[in-house]
């Protein structure tokens, strides 16, 4: 049963009937937790043209849903708003069917696939605090369009390629003294990093050496002889330089090496990896295909642009006068190498809102150049992530380690578990499983239950609190859920939707909230917005333990009523478990 639907073709006839009005749009809103009632129409949009009260018509169409509708029980009129209350009946054949249905919480089949690429790292650092809202965002977001019916391919295009890796590999070469990260004890990008930071450190050195023999600091930045040798490395790379090659592929296989484990321990996945070292080149057939048409045009220079004045935009570079490829062309190639191995209908970039301008000018040349995926590409731009210390650089050394704050997450989580003695007999394994849970469940929610186009304050302390809007309240509702079923089995009592005439008003805020999870993941995949879940899974959670402070399931002695309710918190359960596997969240089943 669709109580809602229901309600709204019941108006629309109430309007027919009692005022020959002809009205199918009908539209309802949750009642105000401050009055009667769990769903409202508003009446003012006909008080006009009906020349009627609100009261006259809103009591008029109550009496009619009363009469006919068959699940609405009584009704009250403040002011222009009619708030219906809803029959237990009612409820009860909601959640039933609910609780039947099997596919509930996944949408029918799209027939579509999807690409979402996120991640994208530089291979001259490991991944940081910003990384992790962008992969968290990037998993969440690829979970839920799975869960509303497309088939998803989840992909990562690492740059490893560029001056910035040549900076953290001739740092490397002139400082490192055959350093590994098995000699080092660091994890392979970890190793790499500390030479970019170190790269910086002597650069600066030299431009401050420069300055003081009169240069400008702007000059001094350009011949600084460490910037010189690393823009000479690039140019060894690109013409194949086989000692230049050979030490770029050993410090990247250290850096991937050691993505693997940070991915691993983030709990995020990829289905194909692109790199751009393999794609930079890719798109300068198409910058000489758009020259041919006229989508490009050639300066003096033999620099090729293309001109999006008209659009409000301006004149953008597409290929340098030596004929070199910048970023804008490798994507237009990416774009087309992605298209061609997997057909998707839309692609999903996720990336951070400082390439906002970017991929405006990405998407309009793709279109310009009439590719058969120009009208399926989608920008999830999302805020920076800011700490209480302020903003991060990764060539000063100030950048928030992934792993370091992982692990520091899962330490609180540790100390506040057993601060709280929610750890009784569990062994040393499912007590550290246990932490390692809470700390990227307090984690991951705090990072996502922010609307990705907002800039967000990350609070560690914040994000680890057992009470509040928090991953670790919505785990613990989980585990005390799956500690009545236990107790339940044990005592023999089986979940049934068996007849149970009386609700408590708990109960019917619970199943509202149910029976309103397909629309809200539906809301969240159209949005590409982690947060609506959060929010909603947060909700559900918050409305349970309220039934849970008010209800004693083991002492109800109407035995229909304790199977009801075995059956309702075993429903509530298992979409709290949906829900946070589309955050990438895990829940546990004791606490």
């Amino acid at each position: 049963m669709n109580i809602e639907k229901t309600i709204q073709n019941h108006i629309s006839a109430a309007l027919k009937a009692e005022f020959d009005v002809e009205e199918n749009n009908i539209s309802l809103q949750p009642t105000r937790k401050d009055f009667e009632g769990s769903y409202t129409f508003v009446v003012f949009p006909y008080i006009k043209a009906l020349r009627k009260s609100p009261v006259e018509l809103g009591n008029a169409i109550g009496n009619y849903l009363v009469a006919h509708s068959g699940v609405v029980s009584g009704f009250n009129v403040v002011q222009g708003f009619l708030n219906l209350s809803i029959a237990d009946a009612a409820w009860i054949d909601l959640f039933a069917g609910i609780f039947k249905d099997k596919n509930f919480g996944q949408l029918p089949d799209k027939q579509e696939v999807v690409m979402v690429e996120y991640s994208s790292p530089n291979t001259n650092k490991p991944l940081h605090l910003g990384h992790l809202r962008n992969n968290f965002l990037g998993f969440s977001v690829a979970q839920i369009l799975a869960a509303n019916g497309y088939k998803v391919i989840k992909t990562n295009l690492v740059n490893d390629r560029g001056i910035h890796i040549c900076k953290s590999m001739l740092a490397y070469q002139k400082f490192g003294n055959g350093e590994t990260p098995e000699s080092a004890g660091l994890k392979g990008d970890h190793l790499v990093g500390k030479y970019y930071v170190e790269f910086d450190k002597h650069y600066k050195a030299e431009v401050k050496a420069l300055e003081a023999t009169g240069l400008s600091e702007e000059d001094a930045k350009k011949q600084a002889p460490l910037l010189i040798e690393a823009q000479e490395m690039l140019l060894k790379w690109e013409n194949n330089d086989a000692e230049t090659v050979a030490l770029w592929k050993k410090m990247n296989e250290w850096v991937f090496a050691g993505f693997g484990q940070t991915y691993q321990k983030m709990g995020v996945s990829f289905d194909k990896m692109y790199r751009e070292s393999e794609t930079y080149l890719l798109g300068k057939k198409f910058v000489e295909e758009g020259l041919q048409s006229g989508v490009f045009f050639q300066k003096e220079d033999n620099s090729v642009w293309i001109d999006l004045t008209d659009e409000g935009l301006d004149q953008k570079l597409v290929l340098r006068k030596d004929g070199t490829s910048v970023y804008i062309t490798q994507d237009i190639g990416t774009a087309e190498l992605k298209y061609n191995d997997f057909k998707m209908s839309k692609s999903v970039y996720v990336v951070g809102n400082e390439q906002d301008y970017h991929f405006e000018v990405l998407f309009k040349i793709i279109k310009k150049l009439g590719r058969p995926y120009s009208e399926g590409n989608y920008h999830l731009s999302y805020g920076m992530v800011d700490l209480p210390s302020g903003k991060m650089k990764s060539r000063e050394g100030t950048v928030v380690d992934a792993d370091d704050l992982m692990q520091e997450m899962t330490d609180t989580a540790r100390e506040r578990t057993m601060e709280l003695g929610k750890t009784e007999g569990f062994t040393e394994t499912e007590a550290n499983e246990l932490y390692d849970t809470l700390a990227m469940g307090a984690l991951k929610y705090f990072l996502l239950k922010v609307d990705p186009k907002k800039r967000m304050l990350f609070n560690p302390e914040e994000s680890i609190d057992f009470q509040g809007h928090t991953g670790p309240f919505i785990q613990y509702t989980h585990a005390r859920i799956c500690s009545i079923l236990r107790k339940a089995h044990e005592q023999g009592i089986i979940g049934k939707t068996t007849d149970y005439p009386i609700l408590q008003e708990s109960e019917r805020d619970v199943i509202y909230l149910l029976s309103q999870y397909p629309q809200v993941l539906a809301d969240a995949g159209k949005e590409f917005s982690p947060a609506l879940i959060s929010f909603y899974v947060y909700d559900l959670a918050k409305a349970y333990n309220r039934f849970y402070n008010e209800v004693n399931i083991f002492n109800e002695p109407d035995k229909n009523a304790q199977q009801f309710r075995v059956a309702f918190s075993g429903l509530v359960g298992e979409t709290i478990n949906k829900a946070m596997a589309l955050l990438g969240i895990k829940v546990p089943s004791r606490m």
